[in-house]
């Protein structure tokens, strides 16, 4: 059997799939997190599945404190600079209400974030390579795309959950991804910036499985 590198919750599949939570209040800014236990959660992640088996994927880490300073403001500037889409008319499709205690909940704790990002021990910046932006033009490109990063992406989140790490999926510096690429020397036209993770020991692994619509309702048959 393979040697464990990092000592390990021991949490069943089932636990680690319900249990891994965007974690923003309760993430431990004071502890430092090992760069061979990063390692050790790509190691994991790089068992997802991609597209053709291309593996398009590169996770950026940054621990230098002068560089998360900097990647903090940008993600700021477009957290204040709102999502795509808001102040459209019509409803937004959604299963939870925003006048829930559960949404303002979420925006507390978005808000603790904000304020603590630079002082996260590690930002992670997953990112596509294209041959050029235009794979992304349409809807099989995007889904092509997005789905060759995003498993793994996810594995890596939940390697870092079994290991008492926690994460949280971000995309507001996204509005300004060149300025980040900038920052970052990625090269803009061949390389895609998909979100913006912290990464911290949580305080407590007590977490439980989040409100959520009952299953039935996310199911269609034969048709919608």
């Amino acid at each position: 059997m393979n040697e464990i590198p990092f000592p390990t919750l021991g949490l069943a599949a089932d636990q680690v799939l319900t249990t891994t939570r965007a974690v923003r209040r309760r993430l431990d800014t004071t502890r430092p997190v090992p760069r061979e236990l990063i390692a050790d959660c790509v190691r994991i992640a790089a068992q997802a599945p991609s597209g053709r088996n291309r593996q398009q994927w590169d996770f950026i880490f940054v621990d230098d404190p002068a560089t998360k300073i900097e990647v903090a403001n940008i993600w700021r500037a477009g957290l204040a600079a709102g999502a795509s889409g808001e102040g459209r008319p019509g409803p937004v499709p959604s299963r939870m209400s925003f006048s829930s205690p559960e949404w303002a909940r979420i925006v507390e704790s978005l808000g603790h974030l904000a304020r603590n990002l630079d002082q996260m021990p590690v930002l992670m910046i997953p990112t596509l390579r294209v041959t050029g932006r235009e794979e992304l033009a349409d809807v099989r490109g995007q889904a092509g795309g997005w789905g060759s990063v995003i498993p793994a992406v996810w594995s890596f989140m939940l390697a870092a959950r079994e290991r008492a790490l926690g994460t949280a999926w971000t995309t507001a510096h996204l509005s300004y991804e060149r300025e980040m690429a900038d920052l970052l020397g990625l090269p803009y036209a061949e390389v895609v910036q998909v979100a913006l993770t912290p990464i911290a020991f949580t305080i407590g692994t007590d977490f439980r499985p989040g409100p959520r619509a009952d299953a039935a309702d996310f199911m269609h048959w034969n048709g919608w």
